[in-house]
């Protein structure tokens, strides 16, 4: 399968809520992971968009295609 990128927002989490960063992919609803840096997050997320894609493709739901206007901005 080759690799799809979706682009991803990271943004640091509160002391309050463990620190760290939290890696989101607007795309994919509810699709996020974290890490103790943004790097680390970004690593974590790909494991969460394939845990996601798979999901959806068992439950008979679409996949969407990455944002073309935010991957255009990510590159």
């Amino acid at each position: 399968m080759t690799a799809v990128r979706y682009p991803l927002l990271v943004e640091p989490l509160a002391i309050a809520d463990g620190g760290g960063f939290v890696a989101i992919v607007p795309d994919l609803p509810g699709c996020m992971s974290d890490g103790a840096t943004p790097e680390e997050a970004v690593v974590n997320v790909q494991d969460a968009i394939a845990a996601w894609i798979e999901a959806a493709i068992e439950l008979g739901r679409a996949v969407p295609a990455p944002s073309a206007h935010l991957t255009l901005a990510a590159e």
